[in-house]
């Protein structure tokens, strides 16, 4: 099923394993600035095994859907694949404020009877994060292996891994920092005055700018150089205008607007006492952090990266850096197959070996406190 057709799909009782889109209510949610948004629903879709066997948790990025095992991150979830469904269960959800059959801007509002459009409220990752658990609760899902995504998608798993550090083993940002930095908000501001100001046509044009800071300069000279059509356009413009035409075919500006302000919003230090003590919170539950740098990435560098590791390695943290090389910029983490395989694999196994005992004490810890205050037997992994 495409990621269009997601929107489609009916509310139902909770499918594990099935390998097909679905929709659940959560319920009511309140977000951090106060606004609640009523009777909400996330797409989402689960492949491979139900618990007890280890879940894996995968976010989209910013115009993404729930279909990861058979869209966007196809070529690594699967029998025998870095995400094993023989083995695991793998789960996505569309996040809170999507287009993709999750509660955002075009579903209608209950209170009113029409779309939400311009009035759905502000978000960002911590509310998503949150949306998150509560699919999972609905789901039966109380511990992730791994959590992991990329863009957009890593600050929420950050998040996620944030709200309930004992429930997660391993948590794997992907091109994403501890907190959005002033150059990748001043091209979220070029692109989103461009939609405020002529909706439709500003959401191509914010598309295509987007797409730049997507992009590296050795991807765009070596398939465009100064090449230039019959017409005398350059052959980069016409690529461009082509990805912001695609974009408007499949999404909206009020979308758009709400999820590029919760990348912008993203701060895991925000109201937690700063980013080193957010990232104490993980070392003390024994979470594990694998963060992922994409070399000639302009919009989160490397150096985001690496940072965010830095940082989480004084926290106390067990944390390691994995580079991706590659000339394709900001969007490697959707194009590089082998590499992204070997890294999720290797977080994998050193989800395994703590949750074995090897280094895992603190991990182990934790997670029997919170069963027990549970009233429930502490899991084994």
């Amino acid at each position: 099923m495409s990621a269009l057709a997601a929107a489609r799909v009916p509310v139902e009782s909770p499918a594990l394993g099935e390998g097909r889109l679905a929709v659940a209510p959560i319920g009511d949610v309140i977000l951090e600035g106060g606004d609640v948004l009523p009777d909400v629903v996330l797409a989402y879709r689960h492949d491979g095994q139900p618990p007890p066997a280890p879940q894996i948790l995968v976010v989209h990025a910013l115009t993404g859907s729930a279909d990861a095992a058979g869209d966007w991150w196809e070529p690594l979830i699967g029998s025998g694949r870095a995400l094993d469904t023989d083995r695991c269960g793998i789960v996505c959800s569309n996040l809170l404020g999507g287009r993709y059959g999750s509660t955002g801007p075009t579903s209608v509002d209950p209170r009113t009877g029409r779309p939400y459009a311009d009035a759905f409220p502000g978000l960002g990752a911590r509310d998503q994060a949150r949306a998150i658990w509560r699919l999972l609760d609905e789901l039966g899902i109380d511990r992730l292996a791994l959590v992991a995504g990329g863009s957009l998608g890593g600050m929420v798993a950050l998040e996620v891994a944030l709200e309930r550090p004992p429930d997660v083993d391993v948590v794997m940002p992907i091109a994403a920092p501890a907190a959005t930095g002033a150059m990748a908000i001043a091209w979220d501001h070029v692109q989103l005055a461009l939609v405020r100001r002529l909706g439709i046509e500003g959401l191509a044009l914010a598309r295509q700018l987007a797409m730049i800071t997507y992009r590296s300069h050795a991807d765009l000279d070596g398939r465009f150089g100064r090449a230039q059509a019959a017409d005398g356009r350059f052959g980069v413009a016409s690529y461009l205008e082509h990805q912001g035409r695609k974009l408007v075919d499949r999404f909206d500006p009020h979308t758009y607007r709400v999820l590029a302000g919760a990348m912008d919003a993203h701060d895991i230090g925000r109201d937690r006492g700063g980013v080193a003590a957010a990232l104490r919170r993980l070392a003390a539950a024994g979470t594990r952090l694998v963060g992922a740098g994409i070399e000639g990435d302009i919009l989160f560098g490397p150096a985001q990266v690496r940072d965010l590791v830095r940082a989480a390695r004084a926290a106390g943290l067990r944390s390691h850096y994995r580079r991706i090389l590659s000339t394709k910029g900001h969007d490697a983490f959707l194009v590089e197959w082998d590499q992204l395989d070997r890294i999720l694999r290797d977080a994998l196994r050193r989800r395994r070996r703590s949750a074995t005992g090897v280094g895992g004490g603190a991990a182990s810890r934790a997670r029997g406190a919170v069963a027990a205050a549970r009233g429930a037997p502490a899991a084994s992994v």
